[in-house]
């Protein structure tokens, strides 16, 4: 029977997957494409982003039958009207998502795979016609435009952005406008569950309509009745909030439960998240690739298992005492579960989670009640006005102590980095741990202990790997210099952006982290260090027993009495010169060619080299090049 269901599971996920399908538009010539906006678009600046459903590919005015995903990002002012449903024909000029040019970078290639997006496209003015207006589902269309007018509603009594922006993200689930200030102390504060729309938003939801339609118990049918309008406007909220799977998991559930409840019968919880589970990866196989789908399930699964253990760690005989106990055991079980996961994907584990986790009961229940009353009642002026008062000043309070606690010393382990194996031995400690302290068995004591051992071994060796290793990684940086040299827990940074630069902190400083890099120098291309493993004079690098030369303007039109013998030269700057004019200064075992050259010279150099035939490497579109330093 198992391996009936695992072979109907892989048949699932494999016709699943837009790319096997034979009317895929990649696999059909065109010259334009046919396209839905499937989702609510983003604007980002001057750049409009979404994704669409190929409905055909043109060529020659026929249209041909076609299906599958583009993302689609547009730079163009009128974009700003497009909107969910519109379809578009733009030329065929798509290509596939980019993988991860450097290590350690964030994989969108693969992120968007789980997505069944593979492809995207990047158009300017005048290159899409809008064919038609509205022609999505009607009740998606209707709900989104729904919530932009709720956010929009927001705007009228609550003045600081950055509470509008939360309270968009935390009642209704639109994050366009959320900064990442305010992302990254929710996330160092173990509270970014509040920010994603999930079970708690709907349990919340839940009790309010509870008590607002208790008067139907009264009536013979009021209780299924009362059911039944609880469940419609739980699964409204879902839709309005996007169906993410965190909520539609929560929807499954407590719809469950409300069937059970209305007709008296018994409840097991770990079934009903069995089977939310199910038919959600029905609906969706590629959900369970989902970091917020695993988070979700994890942590509801965490609060069922486990919280009852860390409960009875502790008999308080004290009432309020034994509440708070029973608010801490829900926290330390949901992030005891939940640890090696985002130890795995975010690389942090929040210290504080437990004091953050506790302040923000309080204050984001008040903000949900808050705010879901100023929508049903926002054209009362006097009410609408008070409550958002209340929404906007407690917004605030939360964000100022979250902010506060992810300032506090030591309030997060980050550069944490963990292989597949050692994030599941971490699971296998925690689980061994628990079932030791519910059975109290010698062979479990013996079981969590090899775990933690295998661990050890496992951190200890890999520490020993980086500070025994040397390297020279020449990174893609799109128009950018980045090398980086490194030695054990040392490295420097040869590089024209600063630390604070959004590339730095998305193409650098992850590899930095991963490399257990403790201390590192940042300097221009044009600076001069002196190291005891580095020594950088002008556009000269002796690194360990290699020698690399940064060719750029400066050196255009130098010219050397005699060759310098180098290991490495880097072409970077764009400079005014061919390889022949480098062959006669400069002899080297490698030329590499940065992305910071136009389009044209990388050609023309990449051209000659290949004619010359010279060891070459480019940065354009291509991984980044590590080379051993010994």
């Amino acid at each position: 029977m198992h391996s009936i269901l695992f072979f109907l599971g892989w048949v699932v996920v494999v016709n699943y997957n837009e790319l096997n399908d034979k009317d895929h538009f990649s696999k059909k010539p065109a010259g334009y494409l046919l396209v839905k906006i499937n989702n609510e678009p983003k604007l980002t600046g001057d750049l409009l982003r979404f994704t669409a459903t190929v409905e055909a590919n043109v060529l020659n005015g026929k249209r041909t039958t076609a299906n599958g995903n583009l993302l689609i990002t547009i730079k163009d002012s009128s974009a700003k009207n497009l909107y969910y449903g519109d379809e578009l024909l733009i030329p065929s000029t798509y290509h596939p998502i980019d993988p991860p040019f450097n290590p350690a970078e964030f994989n969108y290639k693969k992120y968007l795979a789980k997505q069944n997006i593979h492809y995207q496209a990047f158009l300017y003015a005048h290159q899409f016609q809008v064919l038609n207006r509205n022609t999505g589902n009607a009740i998606i269309g209707y709900s989104l435009r729904l919530r932009q007018r709720l956010v929009e509603k927001f705007k009228q009594n609550m003045h600081n952005p950055e509470a509008i922006a939360v309270a968009s993200t935390l009642i209704l689930g639109y994050k366009a406008d959320l900064s990442n200030d305010v992302l990254q102390a929710y996330s160092k504060t173990g509270t970014i569950h509040v920010l994603s729309v999930s079970g708690a938003h709907v349990a919340i939801l839940f009790i309010m309509l509870s008590f607002l339609l208790s008067f139907l118990d009264r009536f013979r049918y009021g209780k299924p009745i009362k059911a039944v309008l609880i469940i419609l406007l739980i699964w409204y909220y879902a839709l309005l909030t996007g169906f993410s799977p965190a909520v539609c998991r929560a929807a499954v559930m407590i719809s469950m439960v409300i069937i059970g409840k209305t007709y008296s019968r018994h409840i097991n919880t770990l079934n009903i998240l069995a089977i939310s589970a199910f038919f959600l990866l029905l609906y969706d196989p590629l959900f369970i690739t989902d970091v917020g789908f695993q988070l979700s399930y994890l942590a509801v699964f965490g609060l069922i298992v486990l919280q009852p253990v860390v409960y009875n760690w502790v008999d308080i005989k004290n009432k309020w005492a034994d509440k708070l106990w029973a608010l801490c055991s829900v926290s330390i079980a949901a992030q005891v579960i939940t640890f090696p996961l985002s130890a795995f994907y975010f690389h942090q584990f929040p210290v504080y989670f437990l004091i953050s986790n506790l302040f923000i009961i309080i204050p984001s229940a008040i903000i949900m009640y808050a705010g879901i009353a100023y929508l049903l009642f926002s054209d009362i002026p006097f009410v609408s006005t008070a409550l958002g008062w209340v929404l906007e000043k407690s917004i605030l309070l939360m964000n100022k102590t979250l902010a506060l606690i992810e300032h506090a010393p030591w309030s997060g382990i980050n550069k944490i980095w963990i292989t597949g194996a050692e994030y599941l031995l971490l699971y296998g400690i925690i689980i061994s741990i628990f079932y030791l302290l519910y059975e109290r068995k010698l062979w479990l004591l013996k079981l969590s202990l090899s775990f933690f051992l295998l661990l050890a071994i496992s951190i200890s060796f890999k520490r020993w790997k980086h500070a025994d290793s040397g390297d020279i990684t020449f990174l893609n940086l799109r128009k950018h210099t980045g090398i980086i040299f490194k030695t054990g827990e040392k490295a420097v940074v040869v590089s024209d952006l600063s630390d604070t630069d959004k590339t730095y902190r998305y193409s650098i400083q992850p590899y930095l982290d991963s490399c257990q890099v403790s201390y590192a120098n940042l300097i221009k291309p044009g600076s001069d260090i002196r190291l005891t493993f580095l020594l950088k004079g002008g556009n000269l690098i002796q690194f360990g027993d290699k020698k690399l030369l940064i060719f750029d303007k400066q050196l255009q039109n130098v010219v050397l009495s005699e060759k310098l013998k180098l290991d490495y030269l880097c072409i970077s700057g764009n400079p005014k010169a061919d390889i022949n004019f480098i062959n006669k200064n400069y002899s080297y075992r490698l030329l590499i060619i940065d992305n910071n050259n136009s389009n044209a010279l990388i050609t023309s150099l990449e051209a000659e080299a290949s004619e010359m035939h010279i060891n070459y490497k480019v940065l354009r579109r291509n991984k980044s090049v590590m080379l051993a330093s010994n």
